[in-house]
């Protein structure tokens, strides 16, 4: 991390789970195929430090294909990569939200507007999804989410799918947003995540609050 999370998670990291977390994860990456690279482990913290975190889209693991993961939820590293269906459905729903046609499935240039694209467990072992859940990661996420939960300036917290819902009860300062649907993977898109017009509501609340609305 070369930011203000630094100094700010210095704390977690000096925790017991996280120096067990550490250990497994120096293994895993010593034996076999780890995603994302390891220098990208927190690419999404290095982009969107803390003081300008404005929204927060929480995802789940990082992808577990090459060339894809790189740090950043839902981001793909390489245009050359297979497109995710699950962004192909944010991308539908942008584009009949705003009437934006986007193609590019590398999302940095959100991050760098102050999206923190952060996903519950930074982690995935090559070609096995979840198989770096409940290590430690979840707790390391949770400590990210309450930290900006104490931000004096509004966040928006957007949680699409059940796991991304969980974090919600740690979002307790009442002068947060937070925007729920269900998940955008076509096994639960056409339930809720279609029309449900995230990137009007960020961009209105963003607006409404004195600040720049994000370039999508």
């Amino acid at each position: 991390m070369k930011n203000d999370w630094q100094e700010l998670l210095q704390v977690e990291q000096e925790k017991p789970y996280f120096k067990a977390l550490q250990d497994f994860i120096d293994e895993e990456y010593a034996t076999t195929t780890i995603y994302p690279p390891r220098e990208a482990i927190y690419h999404a913290l290095d982009l969107t430090s803390y003081a300008d975190t404005k929204v927060v889209i929480l995802g789940q693991d990082p992808y577990h294909g090459p060339n894809q993961a790189h740090g950043l939820s839902f981001s793909v590293a390489s245009s050359e990569a297979k497109f995710p269906p699950s962004v192909r459905n944010m991308f539908k729903e942008l584009d009949a939200d705003l009437g934006i046609s986007r193609t590019d499935i590398n999302l940095t240039d959100w991050a760098k507007q102050g999206v923190l694209l952060l996903n519950t467990v930074l982690t995935v072992q090559a070609g096995k999804a979840a198989s770096h859940r409940k290590k430690g990661w979840e707790q390391f996420t949770d400590a990210i989410i309450k930290l900006l939960n104490e931000k004096e300036d509004q966040v928006i917290f957007v949680l699409w799918g059940g796991d991304a819902k969980k974090k919600q009860a740690l979002i307790t300062n009442p002068q947060h947003k937070v925007i729920t649907a269900v998940h955008p993977s076509p096994l639960s898109a056409y339930n809720g995540f279609f029309g449900s017009k995230p990137y009007s509501q960020i961009n209105h609340y963003l607006e409404e609050d004195g600040k720049m609305p994000i370039s999508w």
